[in-house]
């Protein structure tokens, strides 16, 4: 698969728009489109939709737009996507698609999401997590280039990939090209890390074989879901121009928009691949609070106790200090407005261990719990871990070597298979 790759000097990076057209899944074959090259008078890291409208406008250009996106899609100066589409007298936007948390992001997880009309443009809302995640045709009547822009947080299970597979499928089927107008992954794109999903646990949550941190922005995974698993789709990629691959979010300047309702931080973001599991317990990661999922608590627990023994796994890049907070009008009905002890993830390096950080805390959490306040929430927790093998190694008394013995072989498959399909160096 040819792509343009960037080319780097000591003061910007040149990136050229990286198009693919990937008919996969029909043996089709692959054909692919180079977008306009970026400015080289331009410094700094531009995400997708600034790229598309300076470099690569031919994709647009007097064709009737469908956007899928939220309140994370926007340019350097906070000017929103839909806005700047709207705006553009050389596009017409006649469709807006809705994921999990809404078009706003104000929803809480997993609260259903209304169609409806957008107030500052007058273009219909369909709501793609509600009676159906799917665009159906009624939905793409009249649309002739489907745009996706929506900014990731690096982890498998987070809705807003899949949201972009089904609408890969849908412009598949309805033979309208697929724009992805990519974004950064905030956590990096050079580290990879946790358990390949098992098929067989493949949900809404998590819809592909990949990693817990899987390293790829939201264009990569569309160009591995078009080309590894089989959706038919001619598909093109808008690239970051300036992004390569060891950049976090706060290396690219760009603004921080929390991409939903409990990730206020990047640091929140770099602890997620491993605490999401803690939905699946008893225990609470702080919804509510200025510091979700970087922290873990219940009443029982013994803050000291517990920051010594993760402290003693002598994870790298990371350390655990005892803390008391308070999850405020929390969504997942955790102890709100009860003080809790537990301890903080500190985050020294971004490429510390999340997945097996969490996996640690959810075992030594597991055995300072009395039995009869432990319940696990079976069927929420294994789709977070693509297996029911990480449970029952928990209730086993496996330590987390042994757990996550298999990771490693997973992650170097996963790798070889993600090569292809990379564009940032």
């Amino acid at each position: 698969m040819g792509y343009v790759l960037p080319r780097q000097s000591t003061v910007f990076t040149m990136l050229c728009a990286v198009s693919t057209a990937l008919c996969a899944a029909c043996g089709a074959g692959e054909a692919e489109r180079t977008a306009a090259a970026a400015n080289p008078e331009t410094s700094g890291v531009r995400p997708g939709i600034e790229v598309l409208l300076t470099d690569s406008l031919h994709l647009v250009e007097g064709r009737r737009v469908g956007l899928i996106t939220n309140h994370t899609g926007m340019d350097r100066q906070r000017r929103s996507t839909i806005d700047l589409l709207a705006d553009h007298p050389s596009v017409e936007l006649v469709a807006l698609f809705a994921p999990e948390h809404g078009l706003r992001g104000e929803a809480n997880e997993g609260a259903m999401i209304e169609s409806g009309v957008d107030e500052g443009t007058g273009v219909p809302i369909h709501s793609l997590y509600g009676d159906t995640r799917k665009p159906t045709p009624e939905m793409l009547e009249g649309v002739e280039v489907l745009l996706f822009d929506i900014q990731d947080v690096g982890a498998r299970y987070y809705t807003y990939p899949s949201t972009m597979a089904l609408g890969m499928e849908a412009g598949g089927e309805m033979g309208i090209p697929f724009v992805v107008l990519d974004r950064p992954n905030p956590i990096r794109g050079d580290v990879v890390q946790g358990n390949v999903l098992d098929p067989a646990y493949s949900t809404f949550v998590g819809r592909y074989p990949v990693p817990m941190r899987h390293g790829m922005t939201h264009g990569e995974l569309a160009r591995l879901i078009a080309g590894a698993f089989g959706v038919s789709v001619d598909l093109t990629v808008v690239p970051v121009d300036g992004l390569t691959r060891s950049m976090t979010f706060d290396d690219t300047a760009l603004p921080w928009i929390a991409p939903s309702t409990n990730m206020p931080s990047l640091e929140s973001a770099l602890a997620y691949p491993g605490t999401c599991l803690f939905e699946g317990t008893p225990i609470s990661i702080g919804r509510g609070t200025d510091r979700a999922f970087q922290w873990v608590g219940a009443p029982w627990l013994d803050a000291d106790a517990l920051a010594a023994a993760m402290n003693a796994h002598g994870f790298e890049g990371v350390r655990f200090e005892p803390v008391r907070f308070t999850p405020t009008n929390p969504s997942d009905g955790k102890f709100g407005g009860e003080e809790l002890p537990g301890v903080r993830i500190v985050a020294e390096s971004s490429d510390y261990d999340a997945p097996r950080v969490g996996i640690a805390l959810v075992v030594e959490t597991f055995r300072m719990t009395p039995a009869e306040r432990w319940e696990w929430r079976v069927t929420h927790f294994d789709r977070l871990s693509g297996t029911d093998a990480v449970r029952q190694g928990i209730e086993a008394g496996l330590g987390v070597d042994d757990i996550t013995a298999s990771w490693d072989g997973g992650i170097a498959a996963f790798e070889s298979l993600r090569a292809p399909y990379l564009i940032y160096r």
